[in-house]
């Protein structure tokens, strides 16, 4: 049996075994990708549009926040699929509702509770004051405040970049005609209109304006794109319109 001494002081052993462990943890992360069609549930809604869809530039850039502010430090976005799970949070997650996320937000610790069925739960003017003062709507929490939020305006001048890095990674976001087409096709012309990204500027005014997430009209803030990305989390998939067991071979 080797020890260490015998490989740390024989220069050409050390790099073999070194190559060896890399390639197989290459192996291990490369080769699922080979199946990942297999793996991706192929969600639809009764129309047969896809069910989930690339984020709006607003709920992209609120995510961006959610990422800078180390959200995903204290909170989960993976509902395991457990018993006990389910009854707290719903269904558990799939890996279709994050394909799309560059990088994912599924997290390691539950400081705070799991976010991935967030969307719809709590009003807009809720997650304001919640993201303010955590302490003024829940008396228990530790989690710190986020006044600047409402205070500081959102920065859209790299909006288009941003959604065009993405596109670069396989999110569908639109730049020509073709893409657009394809876009209604699998997401439906509401949807892909949401997604051209030399619109972004524009789309985020109209879902702000239709929304008016921090409720202050007159000013489009970080909160208005924080809050619509915590609105949509775990809303694009209506599990009362699918079987129990639709799923059960993806896991």
């Amino acid at each position: 049996m080797l020890k260490h001494e015998s490989i740390e002081t024989n220069a050409g052993l050390l790099i073999v075994l070194t190559l060896v462990a890399i390639s197989i943890g290459g192996l291990v992360e490369i080769v699922p990708l080979f199946y990942i069609k297999g793996t991706v549930e192929d969600v639809r809604k009764e129309d047969g549009t896809q069910a989930v869809r690339p984020y709006t530039p607003l709920e992209q850039l609120g995510r961006d926040i959610y990422t800078r502010e180390g959200c995903y430090n204290c909170h989960s976005q993976m509902v395991r699929p457990f018993r006990d799970e389910a009854l707290r949070y719903g269904h558990y997650s799939l890996a279709a509702e994050s394909q799309y996320d560059h990088p994912f937000q599924w997290g390691s610790k539950r400081t705070g509770p799991d976010l991935a069925r967030l969307g719809g739960k709590y009003s807009d003017a809720w997650h304001v004051q919640h993201l303010v003062r955590p302490k003024s709507v829940v008396p228990e929490s530790i989690m710190p405040n986020y006044p600047w939020l409402l205070k500081d305006e959102l920065d859209i001048s790299n909006v288009q970049a941003k959604l065009t890095a993405l596109k670069g990674v396989g999110v569908p976001y639109s730049l020509t005609t073709q893409e657009y087409d394809a876009n209604v096709k699998n997401f439906g012309e509401d949807v892909a209109k949401k997604l051209v990204i030399a619109n972004a500027e524009t789309l985020i005014a109209e879902q702000v304006e239709r929304a008016n997430y921090d409720g202050n009209p007159a000013k489009l803030s970080e909160m208005d794109a924080l809050v619509a990305y915590l609105q949509v989390l775990g809303t694009m998939i209506d599990f009362k319109k699918h079987d129990a067991a639709e799923f059960i071979e993806f896991r």
